[in-house]
């Protein structure tokens, strides 16, 4: 093997290993590019959860003023109370229960009600209702999660 020769391999070593850094690197830059863009979804995940918190901590329940008496806008089940005296997305709600066959699950529900159900979203805030009505004695949930109107 001449000097001429093992130049060429190294001058040919040297630019498959140029190469390979310069691949490397990209992939490097890549990587980093998308922890920062998993950092930055983190915190929105965060403030949005908070925010969602936030905002089901003022959404309780609170009681109103009536005629001087007070009253929740959800009442509890009880024989003077008729179901007309829910607001009316509740009465829906109930009605919504009532069509699935057999106890059903907030997306049959949802279903049924005609909301997004592949948005987690629009999902939510009806399981929180539903949630309510069960609370409240409307509904009964079971131990799997399907909801049912009482007996």
């Amino acid at each position: 093997m001449h000097g001429s020769e093992i130049l060429e391999r190294i001058s040919a070593r040297r630019a498959e290993l140029d190469e390979l850094e310069e691949q490397l690197a990209k992939q490097l830059a890549e990587v980093r590019a998308e922890r920062d863009e998993l950092a930055v979804a983190e915190r929105v995940l965060e403030r949005v959860s908070e925010q969602l918190a936030d905002e089901r901590a003022s959404a309780a329940p609170a009681p109103g003023q009536v005629g001087g008496r007070t009253v929740m806008l959800i009442p509890h089940r009880a024989p003077d109370v008729e179901e007309t005296m829910l607001p009316p997305d509740y009465q829906r709600i109930l009605v919504a229960v009532r069509q699935a066959a057999g106890p059903g699950m907030a997306r049959q529900v949802g279903e049924i009600l005609g909301v997004d159900i592949s948005v987690r979203a629009k999902l939510e805030p009806l399981r929180a209702k539903l949630v309510r009505l069960v609370d409240r004695g409307w509904l009964r949930k079971l131990p799997d999660g399907r909801f049912t109107t009482r007996l």
